[in-house]
């Protein structure tokens, strides 16, 4: 029979919050001191609690952007109305444990790691039992360690998806109660690889078509090797910049419900999908010329760059961004042996600012509209928009100035028969720059343009009608 005057002890990790601590604090310290990630293994030689105690020295968290399980503080309530001890007991360091029960104020005690030791298992269990007695508390955990504790408690609170968890539980404990989670989802591993902005990576048939070598049998497949190394590598950033982004990510208003921010996969499962990606990415490129490799290697290292450091830096993120999108440009050059022009690339460039900068533009609305006055984990304060938005639109403008000074080149009358039709070009580039700094001014642009155009029906019908003009020029 369960015991309803007994202490109730709640584990942290897993179990009173969705994540790890220790793994959290692991991409905290690749965010703010990368270097200081050569220490780890040192640190860990000296045992798992000195680990965990020198990580709390060096990283701390927002204790109210952590993912709580509102079904353990429900929990938590209803023993603090039956006047029940309730106690923190987690393998974490004091000072979070502390920042934690602070944060919450519905904890009567708490016991964590400190002085080298580590509470977890017969620790946490000798520890326990030392203060409220043999089956004399009720403990709410969510892995197999916690078995250990359960073997001696009053009842156990198992927060788990793993139905065996709970048998090997209910075999050793007289009352058993369960908070069912949810497991991760197949479509919450496409969400965390970003499928979706895959579409930027279409970029990549660019030169292909403006050398109007669309119909090359050997070049299509060049630039399908291309277009699935480019995408699984980025994926694999995307996925370490939500590992890095983690609690920016959790103040935004659309971006906490990201997989790895709302906790919905595992941390660890992050983890290993960087490298596993990163390392499909570039065996599939090694079916293409070095060149293209050689600018793969390049591009992953400016994301990284850009994921821990110079997102945060003001004119020269949106600079990054615009650069690594005609990155993909020049990557199909690479991958199909063709030489980029001076036009394409100039244009992309401007072109390509202007989005970054809606991108910006649109982050920055939401941080305004959210009462807020600075942008979490990026530079800018809500007093930049009017200066973001007029660098933005003269970029786009002086896209539009390009296109018409290309057509004007004399060369491009020996590669078009029929130029003429080209010229309906710059007013449609015109009216959809236009258009895309009109919504993001009235915040009706996702913070990324770009997935915003693809579900954007009159961006589609401009697209449409651009590719048309393209044929009439080389057809009519």
């Amino acid at each position: 029979m369960k015991k309803t005057n007994c202490p109730l002890c709640i584990d942290c990790d897993g179990t009173l919050i969705k994540t790890d601590l220790l793994h959290e604090a692991f991409f905290l310290m690749l965010k703010q001191y990368p270097l200081g990630l050569l220490f780890l293994p040192f640190w860990l030689l000296k045992g798992k609690a000195y680990l965990k105690l020198r990580l709390a020295e060096k990283v701390s968290f927002s204790w109210a952007e952590l993912p709580y399980r509102e079904d353990v503080i429900q929990l938590i309530k209803e023993a603090k109305s039956d006047n029940r001890q309730v106690v923190l007991a987690t393998a974490s360091p004091l000072v979070w444990a502390n920042g934690i029960a602070n944060h919450l104020g519905c904890f009567d005690q708490v016991l964590a790691t400190e002085k080298n030791i580590n509470l977890a298992g017969k620790n946490k269990v000798n520890r326990l039992i030392n203060l409220f007695g043999e089956r004399n508390f009720d403990y709410a955990g969510d892995s197999k360690v916690d078995l250990q504790v359960w073997a001696h408690a009053s009842g156990a609170i198992v927060v788990t998806s793993d139905s065996e968890l709970t048998k090997r539980a209910s075999a050793i404990v007289s009352y058993v109660q369960v908070i069912t989670t949810p497991s991760a989802q197949f479509i919450d591993y496409l969400r965390a690889l970003r499928v979706h902005q895959w579409l930027k990576n279409f970029l990549i048939v660019v030169p292909l078509l403006a050398a109007h070598q669309i119909n090359s049998i050997d070049g299509l497949v060049q630039v399908l090797y291309a277009f699935i190394a480019f995408s699984l590598c980025a994926s694999s950033v995307y996925v370490l910049n939500d590992l890095l982004d983690l609690d920016s990510d959790r103040q935004h208003i659309r971006k906490r419900k990201r997989p790895f921010a709302a906790c919905t996969i595992p941390l660890w499962h992050g983890m290993l999908m960087v490298p596993l990606l990163l390392g499909v990415a570039f065996a599939v490129s090694l079916l293409l010329p070095s060149r293209f490799i050689l600018l793969l290697a390049a591009y992953f290292v400016m994301t990284l760059a850009y994921s821990i450091r110079l997102k945060r830096q003001v004119i020269v993120d949106v600079m990054l961004l615009a650069g690594l999108y005609t990155m993909r440009i020049i990557a199909g050059a690479a991958a199909t042996m063709i030489t980029p022009s001076f036009w394409l690339l100039a244009f992309s460039m401007f072109i390509f600012l202007s989005l970054a900068l809606v991108k910006r533009y649109s982050e920055l609305l939401i941080t305004l509209q959210s009462n807020k006055q600075e942008a979490a984990g990026r530079g800018y304060s809500v007093n930049d928009l009017p200066v973001l938005m007029s660098i933005g639109v003269s970029s786009g403008l002086g896209s539009v100035l390009i296109l018409a000074l290309y057509l004007n080149n004399p060369e491009t009358n020996l590669m078009y028969p029929n130029t003429m039709w080209l010229w309906l070009m710059p007013p449609l580039l015109l009216y959809w720059v236009s258009r895309m700094w009109m919504k993001a001014h009235r915040g009706q642009v996702d913070d990324d343009p770009v997935v915003f155009a693809a579900r954007d029906w009159q961006s589609l019908l401009v697209l449409l009608i651009s590719a048309c003009i393209f044929i009439a020029a080389l057809k009519l």
